[in-house]
């Protein structure tokens, strides 16, 4: 008898089957979002709780004598106080794999916005524009072919390694970064600073750590070419955010797309946000949320839980 809570359904979406996860437990109760102040209370049977973004740190684990599980919709585990729940001898699993596909795709399709001025040629037609031009195409906004230019790629495990197939699909030359720091430089790979000096487009796939933490700041995107773009599909905190916008209202590079911020949801008054200018595109964190994504999601994370279980 196993009985088990979901924190925050509504983050996985509506449209996922969850009839093989509820199916593990004796009660399974589950909540579309969590408040701060909830979840010691919803928590407080529960043998397993599920959560991909609720927080729960030593303080509030410390009340649950029952949890003997804690699994996490999603790959990065920085919402769970990790030693906490190791001292009280509660296991913690994640999910991956489940979004290489989807994080790859999103990728190339904020690179592609950015090369193909794909905002401003609608903005062009839906402003009626075309229909007034002097011949039939408008050149106003250059673009970039990818072909032959270079992708500097930091982190390359699962989402890296699929932009990485993507990337040599458009023809494109691969600069794999060493970890930063690193003193010695793994075969088929350069260093972090190479890769910045050298890469025509520069993409984070890696996760948010201690040594990551701010790793794009006014030192490193000074090393970038003015015609470089960057992309961050990865973590918000990975991009020291005002430095990124002086760096792109000044020239130093030529542009950034980014589907995380460092505060989700963002709070007012964020740089990045009110930032107007046409070199910066911002998605609100859907890189994983593919449909077929979600459901891969769903579906490991029930077989991790099972096989606890077991």
């Amino acid at each position: 008898m196993v009985t088990a809570v979901l924190l925050d359904q509504q983050t996985l979406g509506q449209d996922v089957d969850l009839s093989a996860l509820t199916a593990l437990f004796s009660h399974c109760t589950s909540y579309p979002l969590t408040a701060a102040d909830q979840v010691a209370e919803r928590c407080h049977n529960a043998q397993v709780v599920i959560t991909n973004k609720v927080q729960l740190n030593r303080e509030l684990l410390s009340q649950l004598p029952d949890l003997k599980l804690i699994a996490v919709a999603a790959t990065g585990t920085n919402n769970i106080d990790l030693d906490a729940a190791s001292d009280l001898g509660i296991a913690v699993i994640n999910v991956e794999g489940y979004a290489g596909s989807s994080v790859a795709q999103h990728t190339f399709s904020l690179l592609l916005q950015l090369t193909n001025k794909a905002r401003q040629y609608q903005a062009f037609i839906d402003n009626n524009q075309w229909q007034k031009s002097a011949f039939f195409c408008n050149l106003d906004y250059p673009m970039m072919e990818l072909a032959g230019k270079k992708i500097g790629l930091v982190g390359f495990g699962t989402l890296g390694q699929a932009t990485a197939k993507l990337a040599q699909a458009f023809g494109m030359k691969l600069l794999i970064a060493e970890r930063p720091g690193a003193t010695i430089i793994r075969e088929e790979r350069v260093s972090f600073e190479q890769m910045l000096q050298h890469a025509d487009v520069v993409s984070l796939h890696c996760p948010q750590t201690k040594e990551t933490e701010l790793l794009i700041n006014s030192k490193t995107l000074k090393l970038m070419k003015s015609t470089a773009l960057l992309i961050n599909t990865a973590r918000g905190g990975l991009i020291n955010e005002p430095d990124l916008v002086a760096a792109l209202e000044s020239g130093e590079i030529a542009g950034a797309a980014l589907d995380v911020l460092s505060t989700e949801p963002p709070v007012a008054g964020n740089c990045l946000l009110d930032y107007q200018g046409p070199n910066l595109v911002i998605t609100p964190h859907i890189a994983w949320a593919t449909a077929e994504a979600r459901q891969r999601l769903v579906d490991l994370l029930t077989a991790n839980i099972s096989t606890y279980i077991n």
